[in-house]
């Protein structure tokens, strides 16, 4: 299965060469033999189980089915599942069952696909590594010795490692992006109100995005255009016409101009990477694109801007976890203050709680218009420069990453190492543009990754694109060895 498009699956169920309960089997079974991974929180087997046979039933039927009915895959433990615990990755809710579903949990339910479980995370999807897990570090499948990189670790490992074909992810500077590159895999970042938020436990609330990590970009269009769309639910939800992404990725490449970021090639790219990366844009260009210089000239400034604003809008939507109305609540408390304080230091890790202090003095009286109101007038900057760039070219590419992906522990001393592996990634967040990563080979055995960025609502130019790439080449079909 692991190599399989979901293309291929569902072609294999339409015509009864499989069920949907044997793909389910297959995936568990798969999960089970990859656990030294650590990629899932929970795996949900009765669930599953029972939402293949549905599926079954209905194509036995007759019924005319979605192309995603049967299709196994798994949730990033940070959506919303009725009746499943939802943790975030963290001690806090621990024991958190949701009564409802998230948006993105609704509608590939009623596309039919069949949720293995829920995924491993940076706690409440704070971190580039996977370790700031309380459930412990994901592996990355190329080499079990270094991270999958993060927030959503699992999901990534989870793919790379063929449990399954696709699955769902959040991205806040970068959090499907980066992962999708350590592990050798295409992750999308739609532009910020595509899909809808309700029911994706917050973190910054103006830079949150869900999406998807999958094999390819053909993939990643049909998982998209199942979870788009318009919801009232979720106040920053945009409506638009529904577009069919996967029916636009045939379209040639010809005369497409796309941008080469001067400073996303910067001296702290590794070698090996960014001879990857200009591998493909030589193959992009190879198959009619223009490649054409541009200048990002706020870029250096988008890591300092997203850590004032993403630790501000935590600190604001993590203080309802008090141990009185969410999550954990400590035994020990003998005053209110220390119900608070005790409660909190008990449910959150580290990562968190360094996140929740910084962005609380950024937003404390005297300090609001040094910190927090500065970083919001340069991600305007950061967003102009995009909208400057974009006045010329239909795309704008670079590495995802800076490197490949590190050693579990080398980093985790070192918080502001650890921020700099976003570099590239997060001023995207920031204008609220769509993006994908997409493999560009391997760079001292270990996986290279392509992102290319787009103007706002232009997916489908950037699954194009990604998806014409693929098929001139198989850096995405390269899999682990193990």
């Amino acid at each position: 299965m692991s190599a399989a498009s979901m293309a291929a699956l569902a072609a294999d169920l339409a015509a009864g060469r499989r069920s949907a309960l044997q793909l389910a089997d297959d995936a568990l079974a798969r999960a089970e033999r990859a656990a030294a991974l650590n990629s899932f929180i929970r795996i949900d087997a009765d669930g599953a189980r029972s939402a293949a046979r549905a599926v079954d039933a209905q194509r036995a039927a007759g019924a005319a089915l979605p192309a995603l009915a049967g299709i196994p895959f798994a949730h990033k433990d940070i959506f919303c599942t009725r009746g499943v615990a939802t943790t975030c990755g963290s001690r806090m809710l621990r024991d958190f069952v949701p009564p409802y579903d998230a948006q993105v949990v609704e509608r590939l339910a009623s596309a039919g696909a069949v949720s293995l479980g829920k995924t491993n995370m940076d706690e409440f999807a704070m971190g580039s590594s996977n370790e700031n897990s309380a459930y412990g570090a994901v592996a990355n499948p190329w080499d079990t010795a270094r991270v999958p990189g993060g927030s959503s670790g699992g999901s990534a490992a989870a793919v790379a490692a063929g449990i399954v074909p696709f699955a769902t992810g959040t991205d806040t500077g970068g959090s499907i992006r980066q992962p999708a590159a350590f592990c050798g895999i295409t992750g999308l970042k739609p532009t910020y109100g595509r899909v809808s938020r309700y029911g994706m436990i917050a973190y910054a609330s103006s830079l949150d995005c869900a999406g998807v990590l999958a094999r390819s970009a053909a993939d990643c269009a049909i998982v998209f255009d199942a979870i788009a769309g318009f919801d009232p639910r979720d106040a920053t939800s945009v409506a638009r016409p529904a577009e069919a992404t996967a029916a636009l990725l045939e379209q040639p490449l010809a005369g497409l101009r796309i941008g080469i970021a001067r400073e996303y090639f910067g001296s702290g790219v590794q070698a090996g990477v960014g001879e990857r990366v200009h591998a493909a844009l030589r193959e992009l260009e190879r198959l009619g694109a223009v490649l054409v210089d541009v200048s990002l000239p706020n870029a250096h400034h988008a890591i300092a801007a997203y850590y004032v604003i993403a630790p501000a809008e935590a600190s604001s939507n993590l203080a309802r976890y008090d141990g009185v109305r969410y999550g954990h609540r400590t035994a020990h408390a003998r005053s209110l203050d220390e119900l608070y304080s005790l409660s909190r230091a008990e449910g959150f890790g580290a990562e968190v709680q360094r996140r929740i202090l910084v962005g609380t003095y950024a937003l404390s009286a005297g300090y609001y218009d040094a910190y927090y109101l500065r970083a919001q007038k340069v991600r305007r900057l950061i967003a102009n420069d995009f909208a400057a760039a974009f006045a010329g070219v239909d795309l704008i590419a670079g590495p995802t990453a800076p490197t490949t992906a590190f050693r579990l522990g080398e980093k985790a001393g070192d918080a502001l190492a650890m921020y700099a592996a976003d570099v590239n990634t997060v001023a995207v967040n920031l204008a609220g543009l769509p993006a994908i990563s997409l493999p560009a080979g391997l760079a001292g055995g270990l996986p290279a990754g392509l992102q290319l960025i787009a103007p706002a609502f232009a997916e489908a130019r950037l699954l194009n694109a990604a998806h014409r790439l693929q098929l001139a080449t198989d850096w995405h079909l390269q899999e682990p060895a193990a």
